[in-house]
C-alpha cells in the first residue's frame, strides 16, 4: 500500500488538486565588449585559474561560475568580483567562454 492510497483511507472525501508545471525561463547572460581576463597563479602551493573583469551583474558572474564549474568537474568560489578554479583550467575556460560569445584574455604564461 503506497501513500495516496494511505491517504484516500484517511481522507475518502479529499480530491487531489492538479499539479502546476512551473517552467524556469533561461537566463541570458550579459555579453559585454571589453575582454574578461583569465589568468593562472599559485595560491599556497596550489594551481589556480582566475577569472576576472565580467561588467554584469554579481548574479550573473555565479550563474556562469556554476556554469564552468559543473562542466570542468573542479571546485572553485566567486570571491570580489572574480572566478577562482582550483587548477590550471585557462585553455578549457577559454573555450568555454568563447563558446558563450565572450571575449577572454589569457594573463600569465
Amino acid at each position: 500500500m503506497d501513500l495516496q492510497d494511505q491517504l484516500k483511507n484517511l481522507f475518502p472525501d479529499h480530491e487531489p488538486l492538479p499539479e502546476e508545471v512551473v517552467t524556469p525561463e533561461p537566463h541570458e547572460l550579459y555579453v559585454q565588449k571589453e575582454p574578461m581576463i583569465c589568468k593562472f597563479e599559485k595560491r599556497k602551493g596550489k594551481a589556480t585559474t582566475i577569472i576576472e573583469g565580467y561588467e554584469g551583474t554579481d548574479e550573473d558572474f555565479k550563474i556562469l561560475a556554476k556554469e564552468i564549474k559543473t562542466k570542468l568537474s573542479v571546485g572553485g568560489t566567486f570571491k570580489d568580483d572574480s572566478i577562482i578554479i582550483q587548477g590550471d583550467y585557462r585553455d578549457k575556460i577559454m573555450e568555454i567562454l568563447k563558446l558563450k560569445g565572450f571575449k577572454v584574455k589569457r594573463v600569465g604564461g
